[in-house]
C-alpha cells in the first residue's frame, strides 16, 4: 500500500474515534469508523460529503481525498466549508478487492434492511444515518460526491451518474462544475436506485453524483495526474465554495439517459460482447446483447449503448445498462 497520512492509517485501523486538533482553530472528529468530519466556525457554510472505498479495490479517489484531509491538517488548505469524509468499506479496502460478501452500491436505500446479516448491509445502514445527521445540520447547499473508478476501461474516461431527481429538476451549475472537472459524458437515471448518492439525493435532498474517474488500480500504481481536475475542483470547492462557475457547455457535455437494465435472472445469462468491451461502446442496430435462457436483450435503433457491463454478478443483480442520447430539455 502506498505511504497515506494519518487519516487513512486511521480509518483503516481498529482504533476507537477520536477528536485531533487542526490547525487554524479546527478540529477533526470521528462520528464512526472511518468517517472523519470537520466543521469550520460561522454560519450557512455549504456541507461537502465526500465518499470513497465504496468498493475497495478503486484506490485513486481514496488518495486523493487522503491528500486534500492531509492539506487541511497541515494548514495548507483552508477549509470554508463543513466536510464530511467517508471512508466507505474500510474492510475491501484493506483487501484490496471491490467487495467481501456483496456489493456495497447494491445496498443503501434501505436495501440492506433486506440483507441484515451482511457485514456490508449494516454498514451502509450506518452510513445512512450519518449522511442523514450530516446534511440535517447543513445551512448552505449539501452537495455528495461519490468517488470511483471503473473496473474497465470506458469511452469517455471520466464520467458521472446524476441519480434521478423525481420532481427536482436537473442543477445545471453542478453540471457545469462538473464539466470543469473534467467529467467527459453524464448519464441522467431515469429510476430509482440503491446507491449512495440517490439515497443522499433522495433522502438528504443533497445534489449528489457518483463519479467514476478513471480505471481501477492497486495503491501506488495510480497515476495521479489524471486525477488533477477532479482534485483542483474539490480544492478549489472546499476552499472557496461561492466561486463563480463558468456556464455549461451543454454541447460539450455528452449526456446519456439510462433506457433499461441488463438483468441477470440466472446463471444462463450471457453477455455477447468480448470480455474487455468498453464503457459507452455503442451498440450496432440489431445485435443480440445479451440472452438469458428465453430472455433476449436486443440492440435497437443505432444509439444505445452499454454501460457497467458485468455477466459475473450474481442472478438478481444487473449485469449492465442499457443507454441512450438524450438533451437535458
Amino acid at each position: 500500500m502506498t505511504p497515506h497520512s494519518r487519516f487513512l492509517q486511521h480509518a483503516l485501523s481498529a482504533d476507537a474515534a477520536a477528536s485531533w486538533p487542526l490547525p487554524g482553530g479546527l478540529a477533526a472528529r470521528w462520528p464512526a469508523s472511518g468517517c472523519v468530519q470537520i466543521d469550520p466556525p460561522g454560519d450557512g457554510a455549504d456541507s461537502v460529503l465526500l465518499s470513497c472505498g465504496v468498493h475497495g479495490n478503486e484506490t485513486a479517489p481514496i488518495e486523493v481525498v487522503d491528500a486534500i484531509l492531509d492539506d487541511i491538517a497541515a494548514g495548507r488548505l483552508a477549509l470554508r466549508c463543513r466536510l464530511l469524509v467517508i471512508f466507505a468499506n474500510p474492510d475491501a479496502i484493506r483487501a484490496g478487492v471491490r467487495y467481501q460478501n456483496y456489493d456495497m452500491n447494491r445496498l443503501f436505500n434501505g436495501a440492506h434492511a433486506k440483507q441484515p446479516e451482511l457485514p456490508e448491509a449494516s454498514r451502509a445502514a450506518e452510513l445512512e444515518a450519518l449522511a442523514a445527521a450530516f446534511f440535517a445540520e447543513s445551512a448552505g447547499r449539501r452537495l455528495h460526491y461519490d468517488l470511483h473508478t471503473a473496473i474497465r476501461g470506458s469511452a469517455f474516461e471520466k464520467f458521472a451518474i446524476y441519480p434521478y431527481p423525481h420532481q427536482r429538476a436537473h442543477n445545471r451549475e453542478q453540471l457545469a462544475w462538473l464539466q470543469q472537472c473534467g467529467i467527459e459524458a453524464v448519464l441522467l437515471h431515469s429510476q430509482p436506485a440503491n446507491t449512495f448518492s440517490y439515497h443522499t439525493s433522495r433522502h438528504c435532498e443533497a445534489d449528489a453524483f457518483t463519479l467514476e474517474l478513471g480505471k481501477a488500480r492497486p495503491f501506488g500504481h495510480n497515476e495521479l495526474s489524471r486525477f488533477a481536475g477532479i482534485d483542483r475542483a474539490l480544492r478549489r470547492l472546499l476552499t472557496e465554495p461561492r466561486t463563480e462557475i463558468a456556464p455549461l457547455r451543454e454541447d460539450d457535455l455528452p449526456l446519456f439517459r439510462a433506457k433499461y437494465d441488463l438483468l441477470k435472472h440466472s446463471e444462463a445469462f450471457r453477455l455477447h460482447l468480448a470480455d474487455d468491451v468498453q464503457n459507452f461502446t455503442p451498440l450496432a442496430d440489431g445485435m443480440l446483447i445479451a440472452d438469458d435462457g428465453d430472455i433476449r436483450y436486443v440492440a435497437s435503433g443505432g444509439e444505445e449503448r452499454i454501460l457497467f457491463p458485468n455477466p459475473t454478478v450474481k442472478p438478481g443483480l444487473r449485469a449492465g445498462i442499457i443507454v441512450e442520447p438524450v438533451r437535458l430539455d
